[in-house]
């Protein structure tokens, strides 16, 4: 039996909006994971973020706040 021209359109159509969803999901995941700052189990920041490479406390940034 044939499938008509519109079925079909229809069909490719949905999968493209399906994967495009998902994509944008996943991406989203990532970008959330990203932004979950770096804390050991007692909720306390990262010392290595805090100290540069002798030892020395970081400076503040610009993009720290």
């Amino acid at each position: 039996m044939a499938v008509s021209q519109t079925f079909k359109k229809r069909e490719r159509e949905r999968a493209r909006r399906e994967r495009q969803a998902e994509k944008a999901k996943k991406k989203s995941e990532r970008k959330l994971e990203q932004k979950a700052p770096v804390r050991n189990e007692a909720g306390n920041p990262n010392p290595a973020d805090l100290f540069d490479e002798s030892g020395e406390p970081r400076e503040l940034d610009f993009h720290d706040f």
